[in-house]
């Protein structure tokens, strides 16, 4: 079976847990790699056959989405022609980490794809979600990337579609310590916010990752550090905890190494906000935001909180044969279910050179 393994490159959790993915996915089919995004700083050391800017998320300073720069950095035309130019029709199955490219060339080209990633557990509706509902977020989430049928990941298994996290063969790996230090990871807020809110914790200390820094440097009692993988991962297994975002991969593999973790989602993704849900449910501690009280909320979790025990069994390759199994039901379903109303075709973007 030849296979196109698209990922989605804005952040790094999509690359860390391809990583993972590619070596043993390359043994199962005849495999080509696609990404897509420009603000992932993790590196795939895998040839990628295709590459493309596509759609990317940009933050602000303060904890939140850039709607400016977001949507500066959206090309249209760039975006139709990359679709109607990506040579899908040469697989026989698209395994699609919520990339929009590919998965629009699917659609147009009548190619089989099967949505796979932690997006793709949004399909459901026993996934976990704040109370008041995003519109907007919930239209992203089920039509950003359609698929014929989709395969999710997600912290528990709210559904048979939905399996646990793929944790990485190396923090699987690792025995966990605990030394004095805290892993902090929150790339939508300024370092010298950051800086100036963990200095006041003069009794602990502070391994902050940063995209800002090339070398690492201390600052008092933080430690800033270049966003590395082995590095990341080595500070997480020896920390006392994380303090990061409410993304999925981080906050897994937090759990699962043992550690206690604090969240912050980032402030206009809803996906986070369903996170955030689920990570609640859990029993981590959810923060909406650095404001005025936040001093205090970090100082409670510090002194009081503890690890959340999780059972993730390494299942990757079954995963996996579950994800290429789902090629029968994708030629079967044909309608493409979960596609995009018929805009595309309405509009006639597609007519667009």
């Amino acid at each position: 079976m030849k296979v196109l393994y698209a990922i989605q490159g804005t952040g790094n959790g999509h690359i860390a847990r391809a990583r993972e993915i590619v070596p043993i996915l390359s043994k199962m089919c005849e495999l080509d790699l696609f990404i897509s995004g420009s603000n992932s700083q993790v590196q795939l050391p895998h040839e990628v056959k295709f590459r493309s800017k596509g759609l990317s998320i940009f933050y602000d300073k303060s904890g939140g989405v850039s709607l400016t720069k977001t949507i500066a950095n959206i090309r249209p035309k760039a975006l139709i022609r990359e679709i109607k130019e990506l040579p899908v029709e040469k697989y026989d199955l698209i395994i699609n980490d919520f990339e929009f490219i590919s998965a629009h060339a699917a659609l147009l080209k009548g190619v089989p794809c099967v949505g796979f990633g932690h997006q793709a557990a949004f399909r459901s509706a026993a996934t976990p979600r704040p109370r008041r509902r995003d519109p907007v977020g919930e239209l992203i989430l089920k039509h950003y990337a359609p698929a014929d049928s989709v395969i999710g990941l997600h912290f528990d298994r709210y559904a048979p579609s939905i399996h646990t996290p793929i944790i990485r063969s190396e923090v699987r790996s690792l025995t966990p310590q605990t030394s004095r230090h805290f892993t902090v990871y929150l790339p939508h807020y300024d370092d010298k916010l950051l800086i100036s809110i963990l200095t006041e914790q003069k009794d602990c200390h502070w391994h902050l990752f940063t995209k800002n820094v090339r070398s690492i440097n201390a600052h008092k009692n933080v430690t800033l550090l270049p966003i590395d993988s082995k590095n990341f991962t080595q500070s997480l297994a020896n920390s006392n905890g994380l303090v990061t975002g409410a993304g999925f991969e981080s906050p897994a593999e937090a759990m699962f190494l043992g550690k206690k973790v604090l969240a912050l989602p980032i402030r206009g993704q809803y996906e986070q906000k369903c996170n955030a849900k689920a990570l609640k449910m859990m029993g981590v501690t959810v923060v909406k935001k650095i404001g005025k009280r936040f001093p205090q909320k970090l100082r409670t979790w510090i002194e009081t909180a503890q690890p959340v025990a999780v059972d993730y069994p390494d299942m990757t390759e079954q995963i996996l044969e579950h994800v290429l199994s789902q090629k029968e039901i994708s030629q079967a379903v044909g309608s493409k279910v979960f596609s995009l109303p018929t805009i595309f075709r309405q509009t006639g973007l597609f007519r667009l050179g």
